[in-house]
């Protein structure tokens, strides 16, 4: 039994064209806001809590009817294409509206692109497992998340070359170590990413037969599940099992984890282009570069990642990435302008997050129970959201009315109260086998 890697691939290209609309979604919307209509920190950070609210709503109710779907493109194309139709017209028409100074209908089409991409997110990853027996899944996701990875390192690289800095105009915002904020042209970035929306879900839609697919798949793994008949059997039995209390512990502990390292990560992401906009006073190329490197050292550092926790086990790796990530932060911290050591750092960034991010999720998973593991998932992706429904609004609170030397101390201690609830865990803990290949460390999740 082998995998399909082009056809892998091919699939992957919805969940690129998703992750390049988020990374590009982060970096410039903020701006706008700030830049063009001169909300706060604090409605900004509202603002861009809008999307993960609008998904904990939408995505299962989408992801639920697309199991229900039945067309001759299959069960979740329609929705593909539909969502993508939708999100790339809503999405050029914003530019337009931050160049017009039009606050109200910009809200009101953000909100609206926002709900196009809750439509086809639970869909698009859900494409995979449909068209792919269960032994190859983890492999397959790994190519998926890869192909996720280059979408956010594609706008992050061409960020630079495609936005107009100061071509709007200056803005009514005080200056920034005496310089006038000037409002920046982002038309071609939109373009071009929807463009990359467009091809890929084209693509996808022209290459893959998904009713044939998921028809050929389901009957391999009917083949599959006959010649091991007491794996059935094990789920049956064990599903739906209560933990004790111990065990639930260690659960809430783990998720209380979760929680506090995303409050930490989130709120430099979602705030970081403003942040070296407003006290770095260095414009929007430059963020997107450093984010670029954090982003480029994770997926470098996921195969040593994945053999070293191999050894150590997760609980500890975990332990090792969230010191070194709140380190990282507080000396981020104590740069009061652009320093070339920022690159340094933001590597080490990308680094820890690596050393997370790999073993967060299993060890929730870890406790779950045979037939179980969907509700486990379910808590993990629950308490992220929320922890990036919160924190944009909180840290965007302290930027506006305390400062935005607040950003990295927020984190740090975000972070830190993280390393006392992973501690005290004592369940979950496993030392996984390490990648059988290179391929294989990415398959880490797709937060």
């Amino acid at each position: 039994m082998k995998l399909n890697y082009k056809r892998t691939l091919l699939v992957g290209l919805a969940f690129m064209t998703i992750s390049a609309f988020w990374q590009m979604y982060d970096n410039v919307v903020p701006l706008i806001l700030r830049q063009s209509f001169e909300l706060g920190d604090t409605w900004t950070g509202v603002v861009m809590a809008m999307d993960n609210v609008i998904a904990v709503l939408l995505m299962p109710l989408f992801g639920r009817l697309s199991d229900r779907c039945k067309t001759p493109l299959g069960r979740r194309i329609p929705f593909i294409l539909g969502g993508t139709a939708a999100a790339i017209v809503l999405m050029n028409m914003l530019p337009v509206m931050d160049q017009k100074l039009m606050l109200t209908p910009f809200i009101v089409v953000l909100g609206l692109l926002l709900v196009a991409m809750s439509t086809y997110r639970s869909p698009a990853v859900a494409l995979m497992p449909d068209v792919t027996v269960k032994p190859l899944r983890s492999k397959a996701n790994a190519i998926i998340n890869l192909m996720g990875a280059l979408g956010g390192v594609f706008v992050l690289a061409t960020t630079g070359m495609l936005v107009k800095e100061g071509a709007n105009g200056p803005s009514n915002l005080p200056p920034v170590n005496d310089k006038p904020v000037m409002r920046d042209d982002y038309t071609m970035l939109f373009l071009v990413v929807s463009l990359l929306m467009l091809v890929g879900v084209v693509v996808v839609a022209l290459t893959i037969r998904e009713n044939k697919l998921a028809r050929e798949a389901a009957e391999e793994q009917a083949r599959l599940d006959a010649a091991s008949p007491n794996a059935n059997l094990q789920t049956e039995t064990t599903a739906g099992g209560k933990l004790d209390k111990a065990t639930m512990r260690s659960l809430i502990l783990i998720l209380l984890s979760v929680t506090f390292w995303f409050m930490g990560y989130n709120a430099v992401t979602s705030a970081f282009t403003r942040y070296m906009k407003f006290y770095w006073n260095y414009e929007l190329a430059e963020s997107s570069l450093l984010l670029m490197v954090a982003t480029i050292a994770a997926v470098v550092s996921y195969l040593p990642v994945g053999f070293i926790s191999s050894k150590i086990g997760r609980k500890k790796m975990i332990q090792m990435g969230v010191i070194l990530l709140a380190a990282s932060f507080g000396v981020a911290g104590l740069f009061k302008s652009f320093h070339p050591a920022a690159y340094v750092v933001f590597c080490l960034v990308g680094v820890a997050w690596a050393m997370i991010n790999v073993n967060s999720y299993p060890m929730v998973v870890e406790i779950s129970k045979s037939g179980d593991v969907g509700k486990y998932t379910g808590y993990y992706y629950t308490f992220s959201m929320a922890a990036q429904v919160i924190t944009p609004i909180l840290s965007g609170y302290l930027l506006e009315h305390v400062g935005y030397y607040t950003l990295m101390p927020y984190a740090m201690g975000m972070v830190l109260i993280s390393l006392v609830t992973i501690s005290l865990t004592k369940h979950g803990d496993n030392k996984p086998e390490p990648p059988k290949s290179a391929l294989e460390a990415f398959d880490v999740g797709d937060d």
